[in-house]
Order: C-alpha cells, then sequence, then structure tokens
C-alpha cells in the first residue's frame, strides 16, 4: 500500500502541475478553460465542482490528466464545437504564438518542478550520489553478464565515449548508452565495445549480474536451511578466507572460485570468531553453496554528499535537469534500437509502483519525483498527435508555412494518434499486470 500511495501521490503533483502550465498559459490569453481534471473521467468522476467557467474534477482512472480548452479538438475528441464560427475565447482563435505557448505550458511548468526540487533539495540535503572512484578503489566485480560482455572482474571503467563520470549509477547508465567504455587492467588501458545484443541481455537482466562493487567483505550473513552450507556446519558469521588452500580477498573470486567446482567438493578455510577452521563443502551444481553474503555496505563507504549554498544549488539543479532531459533522448534512442529489446522493459505506472520502496521517505519521494517530472516533459515533447509534442509540431509547420491544418484534418490525425497512445498504454499495462499475477501466483 505504501508503494500504491507513492505512485498516486508522485502522478497527483506531476498531472496537476503539468496541466495547470496548460491552464495558466490559456488563461493568460484568455481561453476559456472548461474543464480541469486529475486523472480521466471516462463515464463518471469521483468529484467535480463547477467554478466560474471551469469543471474542476478528479478522475477514477489514474492515466494522467487533462485540461479541456474551449475550440480545440483534445484528449475528449469533442469535435462538435468545431462546426460553429469561432469566437474570441476559443482556442482556434488565437494566433499560432499564443498557441504554441499553451500546448508547451504543461512541458515548462514540469522543467521548472524539477529544477525547483534539485535546488531545494541542493541547499538543504546536500547533492549526495555514489562516488565512482570510491566504489571502484579495488576495481570491480563483474557478474555474468559483465563478464560475458567483456569485462573483467577488478576492472576500472575510466570513462565511456571518452567521458568520465563521477557517478557510479550514472557511469552504469553510461555504459548502457555509449559505445565504447575504457577500463584499467592489469595497469593497461582497454576498451570494450557493447552490441546491441548484450546491451539487450544486460537490460533484461535488470542490471542484475552485471557490475556491482569488489568487497572484501565475505562474510555469511545467514545461511539457507537445509542447503549443502548447512550440512557443512558453515554459520552466519563465519568469513571464508580459502578454497582448496587458496588464498579469497574478494567475493568475485569466491564467486568463481565454487564455480569452478561445480557438483564437486571444496575445502574452505573459515575464520570462526578469529579462529581459522576448515569444512568440507559440496558445491551445486549452480556452483553456490546456499548462503547469503553479507552485503550491507556501510553507505558512508561510498556516498559523497556536496553541500551547496543557494547560489551553487540553482545552477548545480540547472545542469542536473538538462543532463536528465539528455538521458531521456538517449534512452529513448535505445528503445528505438530493435536488437536491444529494451522496448520490452518499458513500465507503466504499475511496474514503476512495485520498484518504489516500501517505506516512506520525503527525500527519495522529492528526488524521484523531479526526475519523472523531466521524463513526463521530454515524453510530452515527442512530436505524437495526441501529446503536447504532437500540437506543438503543427502549430511550428504552420508558422513557417502561413497554412493552418483543417479541423476536420486535425480530428483525423488526432484519432489516429489517441489510437496509437491508448494501444502502447494497454500493451504496457497488460504487461506489468500479467506480471503482477505472475509473480503472486508463483
Amino acid at each position: 500500500m505504501i508503494q500504491v500511495a507513492q505512485i498516486l501521490f508522485i502522478l497527483s503533483v506531476l498531472v496537476i502541475l503539468h496541466e495547470f502550465g496548460h491552464y495558466i498559459t490559456a488563461r493568460m490569453f484568455k481561453v476559456r478553460v472548461e474543464k480541469f481534471y486529475l486523472f480521466m473521467d471516462a463515464g463518471f468522476s469521483l468529484v467535480k465542482k463547477k467554478i466560474g467557467e471551469t469543471e474542476w474534477g478528479i478522475g477514477w482512472l489514474p492515466l494522467g490528466g487533462y485540461v479541456k480548452l474551449s475550440g480545440m479538438i483534445d484528449e475528449s475528441m469533442d469535435t462538435a464545437q468545431m462546426n460553429a464560427p469561432a469566437e474570441p475565447w476559443e482556442f482556434r482563435s488565437k494566433p499560432a504564438w499564443q498557441r504554441l505557448i499553451i500546448m508547451l505550458g504543461g512541458i515548462i511548468v514540469n522543467v521548472i518542478l524539477a529544477w525547483l526540487i534539485f535546488t531545494i533539495m541542493y541547499a538543504t540535503v546536500g547533492q549526495k550520489f555514489i562516488a565512482t572512484e570510491k566504489i571502484q578503489e579495488n576495481g570491480l566485480a563483474f557478474g555474468e553478464v559483465g563478464q560475458k560482455a567483456g569485462f573483467r572482474n577488478g576492472d576500472k571503467i575510466l570513462s565511456v565515449d571518452g567521458k568520465h563520470q563521477p557517478s557510479f549509477n550514472r557511469m552504469t547508465l553510461d555504459v548502457l548508452l555509449g559505445d565504447k567504455v575504457e577500463v584499467e587492467r592489469n595497469g593497461e588501458k582497454v576498451d570494450v565495445i557493447l552490441t546491441d545484443e548484450m546491451k539487450g541481455e544486460i537490460i533484461s537482466k535488470e542490471g542484475k549480474e552485471f557490475v556491482g562493487p569488489r568487497t572484501t567483505n565475505i562474510k555469511i550473513d545467514s545461511v539457507v536451511p537445509n542447503s549443502n552450507a548447512m550440512k557443512a556446519g558453515l554459520k552466519a558469521g563465519d568469513n571464508i578466507v580459502e578454497v582448496n588452500n587458496s588464498k579469497i580477498v574478494f567475493f568475485d573470486e569466491l564467486r568463481d572460485a565454487l564455480a569452478r567446482f561445480k557438483n564437486d567438493s571444496v575445502v574452505l578455510s573459515v575464520n570462526r570468531n578469529n579462529q581459522i577452521l576448515t569444512i568440507k563443502a559440496l558445491v551445486t551444481k549452480e556452483g553456490t553453496l546456499g548462503f547469503v553474503q553479507n552485503t550491507r555496505l556501510l553507505k558512508d563507504d561510498y556516498e559523497v554528499n556536496n553541500q551547496l549554498s543557494i547560489g551553487q544549488a540553482v545552477p548545480a539543479a540547472v545542469k542536473e535537469s538538462w543532463s536528465l532531459l539528455v538521458y531521456n533522448v538517449k534512452q529513448f534512442k535505445l528503445i528505438l534500437r530493435p536488437k536491444t529489446e529494451a522496448y520490452k522493459h518499458v513500465q507503466s505506472p504499475i511496474g514503476i509502483a512495485r520498484r518504489l520502496p516500501d517505506t516512506w521517505n520525503w527525500e527519495f519521494i522529492w528526488n524521484f519525483t523531479a526526475l519523472f517530472s523531466i521524463g513526463l516533459a521530454f515524453m510530452n515533447l515527442l512530436p505524437i498527435p495526441g501529446l503536447d509534442g504532437g500540437h506543438a509540431l503543427f502549430t511550428i509547420v504552420e508558422m513557417i508555412t502561413g497554412r493552418k491544418l483543417s479541423d476536420k484534418a486535425a480530428g483525423y490525425v488526432q484519432t489516429a494518434g489517441m489510437i496509437i497512445l491508448l494501444t502502447l498504454m494497454a500493451l504496457t499495462f497488460g504487461k506489468d499486470i500479467y506480471q503482477l499475477v505472475v509473480d503472486k501466483l508463483l
């Protein structure tokens, strides 16, 4: 329920402010706003009240929201009003430059919202990120997918497409979005080139088995009941220091050592309460013993928190907002590359909600809201009929050519756009609902 509450709160903030951007610019140019709705009111609304010329309400379907402008063919697909002559208060009667500003009003507010959130966060709690230099001090540990892509345990990522990234979280994203990764391996610089197919495999694993910190902590957190580890006598708190007389320093070395002895026995040297014990254990066919590693790493070991003044926070927030917009463009280009199959992992609010933490954390929520706000701005910029970008594109063409699309043609284009958008939404929601049901049943 906490996750549902979080996504509803975030969506509500974003939708209300996005639609307010359209509303305020429309009123600025004296366009009548007939409706202002949070969520869609298909068939009926949960709450509605008319104040002045505008009906304010909350719909039952949390798929965004809308403002209905007089004299405009929008999501409501109401074309009856277009048969009468244009009135001064109607959207269609306004000059193209005013209509363009109204169409971009929501997008502009989304960008301003993200910038404002980042500014406040940086000036209060600081600019926080996991430092690349700190987390790869001992090199990085790559899982099966990462090693298949050409990386090796102990590699340090120096740059992606010639650019160094100080944030580790952004760096892993850069690897997926870039072409050439330069790593330091055994004191030498080596280039790793990821194919679209390899990127697709990393995406399909949702980042698992790709890359992480190379930890020296090989302490057992818990032992799986009835596992080979339990049968061998391993206990929580044990620290494995050798496998078959080979010293183990990093956890990835333990993982690789066990992988070499699948369905075979190994002799472990274990530090238990400062005493070295020798334990013989059978490795499973998967190359495991049946214990959970203690992965509770100190956040302070890797996190950097830059405390910024308000004067420093303002430009830093601008830079961050722009950076996220660029990342959205790159991710969209990745989705359009069929071999990556990234399109299969586009998520609806249901899928996003499932990834949110199950505890309420205001710092996380506001950061996520800012990130989502930039994503919403980018999505609405796409020149697809039915989206703000589609309306804006036709208006820009009109301003260049001096010829306006007829109301009849605009209706056909809007209908086609809405069919495409609704189909994509149905597929995305259907996939996430199916996955939710499967996860609950299995």
